[in-house]
């Protein structure tokens, strides 16, 4: 883990945001320090979309401080995010199925030859990268042609990280990388996480799944309807605290307490 006298490369203070009348975020304080994976846990609703659109630019802050490198900045976009070194892999992955694995990693940032009329995508030299870039991470690419369709759940975020490291990421948000991921290529990815974390990365990795979380976590803030529960050392907080905090543990003793009721009114027995 990242020593904490090294300078965060992104904190928020404070941070607030409403739409409307609605209040999404309420006095929120989030931090990344190189070379540490700090994940971002709470239930559905609990306000982790908003914070990471906030972190990549799509959303600004209604109240509080944004700082990159200690000094206050303004991300007015997501473009303006990536410029700073902070890349978002959203759940949709953004990339486009039918075509080539090459053709996604490069989209956008495509690598070119020629010069004037005759300048064109260097598809032989991005082929070279991609397939070097990849076997850094354990996938042994069969042909770089191939649609990005074909490649298991797993491979394909691995995809998206890779390039946004590539392309010079100092913070990689990861929106729920998992989620939809069996055993296996849930592992596949969270080696990755590992491994952007020893090259010195700062990893926001965002999960309502503890199990996943806790595998690579060095640090946990606790997300319950818009607000900070805080912010834990993974060996300061247990799974089934962190679990607890997550689900608003006096929120399902109420629940069970009713339950209870409602059996025991039904003339069933009370729970021992």
């Amino acid at each position: 883990m990242a020593m904490q006298s090294q300078k965060a490369i992104v904190e928020l203070k404070n941070i607030g945001k409403t739409f409307g009348t609605v209040l999404a975020l309420k006095d929120v304080s989030f931090d990344v320090f190189p070379g540490e994976v700090h994940c971002l846990l709470g239930d559905n609703g609990a306000g982790k979309s908003t914070l990471i659109k906030i972190l990549a630019g799509v959303h600004r802050p209604s109240s509080g401080e944004y700082l990159i490198d200690a000094k206050p900045a303004e991300i007015q976009s997501p473009r303006h995010a990536l410029d700073a070194g902070i890349a978002t892999v959203y759940q949709d992955l953004a990339m486009v199925p039918l075509m080539s694995i090459t053709r996604n990693f490069f989209m956008g940032r495509e690598l070119t030859k020629g010069w004037g009329p005759f300048c064109r995508f260097d598809i032989a030299r991005a082929d070279r990268v991609v397939i070097k870039e990849l076997a850094e991470i354990g996938i042994d690419l069969r042909d770089p042609a191939q649609a990005v369709g074909t490649l298991s759940g797993g491979e394909r975020q691995c995809v998206a990280i890779a390039r946004a490291v590539h392309f010079g990421a100092r913070v990689l948000i990861l929106d729920e990388p998992t989620s939809a991921l069996g055993v296996h290529q849930a592992a596949i990815v969270l080696k990755y996480v590992a491994q952007a974390r020893q090259r010195g990365l700062g990893v926001v990795f965002i999960s309502h799944n503890i199990h996943h979380a806790y595998a690579v976590a060095d640090r946990f803030t606790l997300l319950n309807r818009g607000a900070s529960k805080g912010t834990f050392k993974r060996s300061d907080i247990s799974r089934d605290e962190v679990l607890q905090a997550m689900a608003g543990g006096e929120d399902m003793q109420r629940i069970q307490a009713e339950i209870d009721k409602f059996a025991f009114a039904e003339g069933g027995t009370k729970p021992p």
